[in-house]
């Protein structure tokens, strides 16, 4: 029997505290017409005081468990896909765990940037396949507030703190009997790529084994988020087009049979540069950029969660997502509901 893994139970979570482009004027000498005009981002969120990547997932996953009825103790697997963990070790997947307060399970980190999240769909559908019982929690978080250089206006303004989590499942298997009447969607095809030799175009090095710090060392402009904008820019529109030109077609389908796309929300210019190459109308593109900035791994699984709960999406709609992030690393997953 073929199993087709099926995602549900959409939960996502933000941080309190806001950051306006008008909080963030003078520490970067730019204006906030500056910021919105080139990137659509007019607000994010960044950790408060204590917080940490893993109390942004622990929210997301209750909500999402809480979507779909079921409990923490009926999860098999956690796949925990960020950039920004709480430590080096233990991974964010096993804190994440015991917050969740749940042993004995396979919990593993995933990092591929910004794209992680369509990584960890690859590999949570492997995990169903393999074993169609099971029930996979997918969890993208991070906190690049932490590793934003405020000396960099052209990358300090971008990025924001989230979080977003689904449930993964074999549609051979049964929805609890509390569940809640919520949609799930069917995991259809699934794209990724990655290209190493750009790997620094954008990148965070600093303080790990190929740039060691010791103690007592000053941090320095490695510990930060460096990019190459306009080269990054150009990788990401070519990449996302590409692999999601190349989902639809080896399905079969064309912009028209997709009935909402949710890009990767790294700024409104390229979202606006994929769909228009991908002749995909504006209003069947989801957006949250300007609330949010980009949140990296989390940014699809916060956009679907969003989505959902604004009834943007409905039964029988196909969904596609794409992605693009460091490494360099890309993707685009196409799912039915």
């Amino acid at each position: 029997m073929t199993i087709h893994s099926r995602i549900s139970g959409f939960g996502f979570h933000v941080p309190a505290t806001s950051l306006s482009n008008a909080d963030i004027e003078s520490r970067c000498d730019i204006t906030d017409e500056w910021i919105l005009s080139r990137t659509g981002i007019a607000t994010r969120r960044i950790l408060g005081e204590g917080e940490s990547g893993s109390d942004l997932a622990l929210a997301a996953s209750t909500a999402a468990l809480e979507n779909c009825g079921r409990k923490a103790d009926e999860i098999t697997h956690i796949v925990y896909t960020t950039c920004t963990p709480d430590a080096c070790c233990p991974s964010a997947a096993c804190t994440l765990a015991g917050k969740l307060g749940i042993d004995g399970l396979m919990a593993v980190d995933v990092n591929a940037a910004c794209a992680g999240f369509v990584n960890g769909m690859e590999l949570a559908d492997a995990l169903v396949a393999r074993s169609p019982a099971a029930c996979v929690l997918l969890v993208a978080s991070e906190c690049l507030s932490h590793r934003c250089n405020w000396e960099d206006r052209t990358t300090a303004v971008l990025f924001g703190d989230g979080a977003g989590a689904v449930l993964v499942t074999g549609s051979a298997t049964p929805p609890p009997a509390a569940a809640p009447r919520n949609l799930s969607g069917e995991i259809l095809d699934i794209i990724i790529g990655s290209d190493g030799s750009k790997g620094d175009l954008l990148l965070i090095s600093g303080g790990f084994s190929a740039s060691p710090y010791k103690l007592g060392d000053r941090v320095g402009p490695d510990y930060f988020i460096r990019m190459q904008g306009g080269l990054v820019f150009k990788q990401a529109v070519r990449c996302m087009t590409a692999c999601c030109k190349e989902l639809l077609e080896r399905n079969s389908l064309g912009a028209k049979d997709v009935d909402l796309f949710i890009p990767h929300q790294a700024n409104s210019r390229i979202i606006e540069a994929v769909g228009s190459r991908l002749d995909i109308p504006a209003e069947r593109v989801f957006l949250n950029v300007h609330k949010y900035g980009n949140t990296s791994a989390a940014s699809i699984p916060l956009a679907l969660g969003e989505a959902m709960q604004e009834g943007r999406i409905e039964r029988g709609m196909r969904v596609l997502v794409a992605t693009f992030g460091g490494g360099l690393t890309w993707g685009a997953a196409l799912m039915r509901f």
